[in-house]
């Protein structure tokens, strides 16, 4: 490769790094044709018209949203724990103490005290938001806890076989951000627990996949990025980028220390997803598509003399420097706009 062909594919590489869009490439370029005149590119590619969307392929990892601890709420014996990979959902039993049930309602508030009429707050109106959800109604969803809320908590625990006091605390109820799935257990049934004691590692319920990008290539995976996973099953699943971090870390592989950041991606339908937790897949990021542009191998630019870069085209056994716009990049190949430019010009490149 000429000195000029190197610095121009470096430099070409680097505006990616920068923050270029990555492409897909339209199809083969051709075969390289040779060029035996020692005053003429070793080899030549036709420049191609087509079709360039955004793709990334990025090796994830299949698992569960989030993680949390699910502490005690009243001391005694654990009597009862559900099973490592079940779900629990609004109003099922998360554990048992002395026999009595604990069970889960959605909220992000914590359940910290024993509401009762006349208390106002956040975690009132999160408790009146879960029994409207299971149909004990006849109160105004608010923040106050009034005696139609009470009399809304009777029939709760009347339909639970509990004492009907119209109090309710943390002895009955746990609160998480929606149906959660069993990790693992802190605790063991005949175990003494505390207020405060560790009793179950719990995930949230819906499938997601984690993969890392590097900083540069953030871009590639904003918030609602249209997505497909390959499932370890060979299945494709489709979905979308739900979060992305904002801190980067280099990671633990030593042969690796390019800062990256975290991302996250939700199925579009979670519930037909199966697999075990962290299964390898594989994440085809997708994005904008730009129709009819001409592009070129990355390898065939130039860096001129005068500044910004250009393509050698080859025409009737000559060969002149063009000089091109660059648009997007990615997969070895690169959009150019330019004067006189058409579909099936031959361009230098070098010849390995």
């Amino acid at each position: 490769m000429s000195r000029r062909r190197l610095v121009a594919a470096l430099a070409a590489v680097a505006a990616v790094a920068g923050g270029g869009a990555a492409v897909t490439a339209l199809g083969s370029p051709g075969e390289q044709q040779a060029v035996a005149d020692p005053g003429l590119p070793p080899a030549t590619v036709p420049l191609t018209r087509g079709d360039l969307s955004d793709s990334s392929r990025q090796d994830g990892t299949l698992g569960h949203l989030g993680e949390r601890k699910i502490n005690a709420g009243p001391a005694g014996t654990l009597t009862w724990l559900p099973p490592a990979g079940s779900t629990v959902a609004r109003d099922g039993r998360l554990y048992e103490v002395d026999g009595a049930p604990v069970r889960l309602m959605y909220g992000a508030e914590p359940m910290y005290r024993t509401l009762k009429t006349g208390d106002k707050g956040k975690d009132v109106r999160q408790l009146e938001e879960n029994l409207a959800a299971l149909g004990y109604v006849g109160f105004t969803v608010d923040e106050e806890y009034t005696a139609k809320t009470a009399a809304a908590v009777k029939r709760w625990q009347k339909s639970h076989d509990l004492k009907r006091t119209g109090t309710v605390g943390p002895d009955a109820l746990v609160f998480a951000g929606s149906a959660v799935r069993v990790k693992a257990a802190a605790a063991a049934p005949g175990d003494r627990v505390a207020p405060g004691g560790p009793v179950l590692t719990v995930t949230g319920s819906e499938r997601v996949v984690r993969f890392k990008v590097p900083v540069a290539d953030a871009g590639l995976a904003k918030a609602g990025t249209a997505v497909v996973v390959q499932l370890p099953d060979g299945s494709r699943a489709p979905g979308k980028v739900s979060s992305v971090g904002k801190t980067a870390s280099a990671g633990d592989d030593p042969q690796d220390r390019t800062p990256k950041i975290d991302v996250t991606v939700s199925f579009d339908a979670p519930e037909k997803v199966t697999g075990i937790d962290q299964s390898p897949v594989t994440v085809d990021l997708t994005g904008e598509t730009r129709k009819g542009v001409l592009s070129v191998p990355v390898n065939a630019l130039l860096a001129l003399p005068g500044g910004g870069f250009g393509i050698q085209v080859v025409e009737n056994g000559t060969a002149r420097d063009v000089k091109v716009e660059l648009g997007m990049f990615g997969q070895g190949r690169v959009e150019i706009t330019g004067s006189g430019l058409r579909e099936g010009m031959k361009v230098g490149v070098p010849s390995a």
